[in-house]
């Protein structure tokens, strides 16, 4: 949240990779518990969007 408002605030979104890539492991913890719930399919389609948000996070990384 500080990482976003620190964008907004200045304008400086080369910290962006980091917010996507917090917010992707967020998500990856929410569909393990989706999981243990026995929600499978919550939880494949929550961590099919943490591959995802760690993809862009490694992308937006390299183009830097």
């Amino acid at each position: 949240m500080k990482l976003s408002a620190y964008g907004l605030i200045t304008k400086n979104y080369q910290l962006n990779f980091l917010t996507i890539f917090f917010l992707g492991l967020v998500i990856l913890i929410w569909g393990i518990r989706e999981f243990q719930q026995e929600r499978k399919v919550y939880g494949w389609l929550l961590i099919a969007i943490f591959l995802f948000s760690v993809f862009v996070s490694i992308q937006s990384f390299i183009l830097l």
